[in-house]
């Protein structure tokens, strides 16, 4: 079975310890360095060519890490920010389309899960504008993708088709307007869409199929 390597980054021991333990329980990831400043996490990038960096938003010199994931000569590395949602406005206004973002807040159950679409699905593209939703839909099997969805997005991609706002959803379900931002960037990345028409789209189309009873 092939390992997905990792390189955590981040200035709390006891985060650098958890993630660690979590890591460590699943067969398929490998963390290769632990580190606990910018520095050694961008020594680390680059010389041991992580699959995966999972990096604190809060460390400094976040633009170096930044344009280290986008120039890198590791092309198959990906920058996934482990945030809170304090961090989602800046980060969602600040990082590449191709970095993704984990909430701190995550069970660890779906953290290891998303880690294991991001490193299985390395070919997914930025978020493009798109002029119809035929265009979107064509080429991808929206059943397929929509397995990758963790239960919270699907939650989100529902309340999205019903016409509800960020700030409606949040109220529905509780969560912070910030925290929808990021389940939406994670949700577009996923489905390789740009936005909630098609999002919308998506959900009504799976709600209106028939089961496996009906014709």
């Amino acid at each position: 079975m092939r390992r997905t390597n990792v390189v955590i980054a981040d200035r709390h021991p006891v985060v650098l310890q958890g993630l660690s333990n979590v890591l460590s329980n699943a067969a398929d990831f490998n963390v290769i360095a632990s580190c606990s400043d910018t520095a050694s996490c961008i020594q680390a990038i680059r010389h041991l060519a992580p699959d995966i960096a999972i990096v604190d938003p809060a460390m400094p010199e976040l633009a170096a890490l930044m344009g280290l994931s986008v120039n890198s000569e590791n092309r198959s590395m990906h920058l996934v920010f482990f945030a809170s949602s304090e961090d989602c406005e800046m980060l969602l206004d600040a990082a590449p389309f191709t970095c993704s973002i984990v909430l701190k807040d995550t069970e660890p159950e779906a953290l290891v899960e998303s880690l294991r679409h991001i490193a299985n699905d390395r070919s997914l593209l930025p978020m493009m504008p798109s002029d119809s939703i035929q265009s979107q839909e064509q080429g991808a099997n929206s059943d397929k993708m929509t397995t990758a969805l963790t239960d919270r997005e699907r939650q989100i991609m529902r309340l999205v088709s019903e016409g509800l706002s960020n700030k409606e959803i949040g109220r529905r379900l509780t969560i912070s307007v910030g925290t929808i931002k990021v389940h939406l960037h994670n949700i577009f990345q996923k489905l390789e869409i740009s936005n909630r028409t098609v999002l919308a789209a998506i959900a009504i189309g799976q709600h209106d199929r028939p089961t496996g009873g009906e014709r």
